[in-house]
């Protein structure tokens, strides 16, 4: 069995399905749960199962390109994952609002797009529309953020 790309991708997703299948098994039960037929760990163990099969799926799957060094574009790997890291930093300070909004603007400014009108016309109304979604329609807490709350009180 030669080493594919798409066996080696099938490879990666079978051990974040089984570490996710894992971490699904820390998740505390309420006392009750065990006669109920949905729990809050029902998707997790649902989710990680579907990952384990599409991955072993992928992995016993026949042909694909055989996996070889490859040129890519690092600079711009390294730089997504370092403003992902600085959003998950200012997630906390700014908030969930100003902070996605920062964050899609960065991510479609590094991808190659010149207009920041542009930018700013598709990141400010995903976000807005999807914490609404959040927010109202399924009723989750996003935390405003420590700079709004100290100069907002």
């Amino acid at each position: 069995m030669r080493l594919t790309k798409e066996r080696f991708g099938g490879l990666l997703f079978l051990l974040l399905s089984l570490a996710y299948g894992y971490h699904a098994t820390q998740i505390p039960g309420y006392p009750g749960d065990e006669y109920e037929p949905f729990t809050a760990s029902t998707l997790p163990y649902a989710l990680a199962g579907v990952g384990v099969l599409l991955s072993l799926i992928l992995i016993c799957s026949p042909g694909g390109e055989r996996l070889g060094k490859e040129s890519g574009n690092w600079r711009l790997v390294f730089a997504l994952l370092g403003l992902m890291l600085v959003y998950g930093l200012a997630l906390g300070w700014l908030g969930f609002l100003i902070a996605t909004i920062l964050f899609l603007i960065g991510g479609i400014l590094l991808m190659g797009e010149r207009s920041l009108a542009f930018a700013c016309k598709v990141s400010i109304p995903f976000t807005l529309i999807f914490w609404a979604l959040l927010t109202k329609g399924l009723n989750v807490y996003l935390e405003p953020g420590r700079l709004f709350t100290q100069l907002l009180g």
